[in-house]
């Protein structure tokens, strides 16, 4: 089947890294504010692509990740052509706020010519989506062979990215509790303003996590983050909030630990920290769950599968004015 031609935008690294897995050529614009990531292992089907540059370039799909490129970039960077090919929104985030209230926390895309793809059945069920026709894609994500569980470190790893300004949703206040009491080290993009090990490339951090006892999720309200994933591929056992999508995903007891009682969750990692073996075997069974339900191979078929719907065997176009 021929291989089609998609434009997204650098929003996310690690996640496109795992995207440009499907069998499909990757055009890829700067995205405003963030760096343009080369640091991946990134295979001949990603093309980095200056913005300038789209207007001239044919795509048979249009994949948006966040709302600048969305409401602004699609009219300043594309054709009217191009803004008329097949579309797909690619939703990372779980809705802020209260989704409860009123109607709900209403997605920015209202659009039945638009698929919106989420990344978890938690987020699908958190957003309205009002008109727009909703996907559930959940993570694939890869590990090296190489990298397999050792937990010789006795302290707890966290990895969040800003969570000094990320705040209450993602746990900062029961991480610096936690710590207060428990060994815990902080990975992730300026971790390092609260005494953390700052940003580690992502090609380490399963390695890095597999040197600690157990890695803890303190996030209250939360997408299902790939480092969780990736950490449980590694054969890392998890201690995390009951909260959100990793209630789907870890059994108490069985492949980790899982509560809304901070106390409770405390000495959980008392117990790990005290039993590798405990720690072993619930990192073992981690690692069965992550292959069964996010291997790279269902996650690129997923993609490959509704790339293909969207675009219904249309012929590569959108170029000119």
């Amino acid at each position: 089947m021929r291989r089609l031609k998609i434009l997204t935008w650098h929003t996310r690294g690690s996640y496109l890294y795992y995207l440009s897995q499907a069998p499909h050529d990757f055009f890829v614009l700067p995205a405003p504010g963030r760096p343009d990531v080369r640091d991946y292992p990134w295979g001949g089907n990603v093309h980095h692509l200056p913005a300038a540059a789209a207007r001239a370039r044919q795509f048979d799909c249009i994949l948006f990740q966040d709302r600048h490129a969305w409401q602004e970039d699609q009219f300043a960077v594309l054709t009217p052509a191009q803004r008329a090919l097949p579309r797909i929104y690619l939703e990372h985030e779980a809705p802020p706020g209260y989704p409860i209230d009123k109607e709900g926390m209403a997605h920015p895309v209202d659009d039945p010519g638009v698929l919106l793809v989420h990344v978890s059945p938690f987020n699908a069920l958190m957003w309205n989506s009002r008109r727009t026709p909703v996907r559930v894609i959940e993570h694939g994500v890869i590990v090296p062979e190489s990298v397999r569980y050792l937990g010789t470190l006795e302290r707890g790893l966290v990895i969040a990215n800003h969570l000094q300004r990320r705040g209450r949703g993602m746990g900062l206040d029961l991480f610096l509790r936690g710590r207060v009491a428990l060994p815990l080290d902080l990975a992730g993009s300026a971790s390092d303003a609260l005494g953390g090990l700052g940003e580690v490339p992502h090609a380490q951090l399963p390695a890095l996590a597999a040197r600690y006892r157990f890695l803890f999720s303190p996030r209250r309200h939360d997408s299902l983050g790939l480092g969780v994933i990736e950490a449980m591929m590694a054969g890392v056992p998890v201690v995390a909030l009951a909260t959100g999508e990793l209630t789907t995903v870890i059994d108490d007891g069985a492949n980790g630990f899982i509560d809304t009682r901070l106390e409770r969750l405390s000495d959980c990692m008392r117990d790990l920290l005290r039993s590798p073996s405990l720690a072993r075997e619930l990192g073992q069974a981690a690692r069965r769950r992550a292959q069964e339900r996010f291997s790279i191979e269902r996650f690129s078929a997923d993609w490959d599968a509704a790339l293909r719907e969207v675009t219904g065997g249309v012929t590569s176009s959108g170029s000119g004015a």
